[in-house]
């Protein structure tokens, strides 16, 4: 059986040298054929090929611009106009969608949603419901019911000029974030900004939008949603807080220490949640803090 095996392979071992042997010989006498980037022949002709010059040749900054003359990549949008090349604008989509999430956080109204929401579900003391799918869910949605008017400005002042080619891409970008500038400044305290600016070393007349850097407002409008939304949670919280220490005195003046006292005050929370209409007067008065 061990020579049959040796037999074998010693066979597979010589076919494979001859197949080597036969591809080295088919190589070495094939002709040898030039190929040129153009239609031309003659290898000394540049009338129609796309290199000039040569490796090493170029002595000039002339010459050397005129190097692969025809394999250059450029793009032009009709000076500064018109529509943008399909797969450039795919790009630019793509990188917009990668951007998405910081920008719904840190330009909208999405932070002090989803906090007052998350504040919300904590003062229940449910744990998980309602699950945090179905708050981002509203959260999202609610986001884009407030910036609607924000959003529709955008369209109709930044992107439907520039894709008529009316305006440049750094006058639609411009236009673009003066809706959100607008409505960031609206939502931010004086004190936010003059704090950012005096450690940016910059000056600011207190008054005028225009003179704050966007690298300014976006950090002191975060400041402002995270206050708002913390403030609006302890509000929450006060008659979740009542109904649990009314809990608590009652087990204690029963002897029933050993009970939790939140395992009894969840029902009553629910309970007066669900009378008072507590969503619908969570998501009114959140959203009217907007207008």
């Amino acid at each position: 059986m061990a020579l049959t095996k040796n037999n074998s392979k010693r066979k597979r071992n010589i076919l494979h040298l001859i197949c080597l042997l036969i591809t080295v010989g088919i190589l070495c006498i094939h002709a040898s054929v030039t190929v040129y980037a153009t239609e031309s022949q003659d290898p000394e002709s540049t009338e129609d090929s796309t290199i000039r010059y040569g490796a090493g040749e170029a002595q000039t900054p002339e010459e050397l611009e005129q190097l692969n003359v025809q394999n250059r990549f450029s793009i032009t949008v009709d000076n500064g106009n018109g529509q943008v090349n399909g797969m450039l604008r795919i790009f630019i989509i793509l990188t917009l969608i990668s951007l998405a999430p910081t920008l719904l956080l840190m330009l909208t109204a999405y932070t002090r949603v989803i906090i007052v929401l998350h504040f919300t579900r904590a003062a229940l003391n449910t744990q998980t419901a309602p699950p945090n799918q179905v708050l981002i869910g509203i959260a999202l949605f609610l986001t884009l019911f407030i910036m609607q008017p924000t959003l529709q400005r955008v369209y109709d002042e930044a992107l439907v000029p520039f894709d008529e080619g009316t305006i440049t891409q750094e006058e639609a970008f411009e236009a673009g974030m003066q809706p959100f500038r607008e409505f960031m400044y609206r939502e931010t305290l004086t004190r936010d900004v003059d704090l950012f600016m005096d450690i940016a070393g910059q000056e600011w007349d207190g008054e005028t939008l225009s003179q704050i850097p966007i690298s300014v407002l976006i950090p002191s409008f975060i400041i402002g949603e995270l206050r708002q939304a913390f403030f609006m949670g302890f509000l929450i919280y006060i008659p979740f807080i009542v109904i649990d220490m009314v809990v608590a005195s009652t087990l204690m003046s029963m002897g029933m220490m050993m009970l939790p006292p939140t395992t009894i005050s969840m029902p009553f929370k629910i309970l007066l949640f669900v009378l008072a209409d507590g969503w619908s007067l969570v998501i009114m008065n959140l959203v009217e803090t907007f207008y």
